[in-house]
């Protein structure tokens, strides 16, 4: 069965990018980008509606990390550590050596690279120091942008599931998109 252990907290960087751990600091920054209706456009879940709730919700994750069970990074440049954007592997199944990814980013970093080179980074993670077999993601169908940066490393859609989930009084569709190891090519 897959062994993960997020202590000491797995920083990752990249050319543009500090991925680190998100801390209770990050308050401000957790509220703005879960609740900004450009960042959630896609993302089917109530809007954070406070500070306290965006600090719960990093308490939360912390927690996640804390018993091995999900880890998140904040999206920093080495010329801003605020948070700019998320990213994390989570829903762990680990007696099947797979994990989901999910990530959101700040409306004014979008378009320029800064998701697809976070997203490589932890994929790199996950294959090479975690040894998951495979990583998928779950999207919204209408979200084209996340399915290109999918796309563009080499994911390949699984399923898709019609109005498999309820949200704001609608049923929604769903899509399912994974990589598995021996198809990853790092880019760094």
């Amino acid at each position: 069965m897959l062994e993960v252990n997020f202590t000491p907290f797995p920083t990752l960087t990249t050319s543009r990018l500090i991925l680190r751990n998100v801390k209770l600091s990050d308050g401000p920054e957790m509220q703005f980008m879960r609740s900004d209706e450009r960042v959630m456009r896609y993302i089917d879940r109530e809007r954070t509606k406070s500070l306290k709730e965006a600090e719960d919700f990093i308490l939360l994750i912390n927690n996640l990390e804390k018993e091995n069970n999900a880890v998140t990074w904040a999206i920093c440049t080495p010329e801003n550590s605020k948070l700019q954007g998320t990213i994390c592997l989570w829903n762990f199944k680990k007696p099947h050596y797979r994990a989901e990814v999910g990530y959101a980013l700040h409306p004014d970093l979008q378009g320029k690279g800064l998701m697809n080179e976070a997203l490589n980074a932890v994929l790199d993670y996950g294959f090479n120091s975690l040894k998951l077999h495979s990583i998928e993601a779950i999207v919204n169908p209408a979200n084209e942008a996340s399915i290109g940066i999918l796309l563009k490393n080499n994911f390949t859609r699984e399923a898709y599931f019609k109005e498999n989930f309820y949200y704001n009084r609608k049923f929604l569709d769903s899509a399912v998109y994974s990589l598995l190891a021996r198809d990853f090519q790092f880019n760094p």
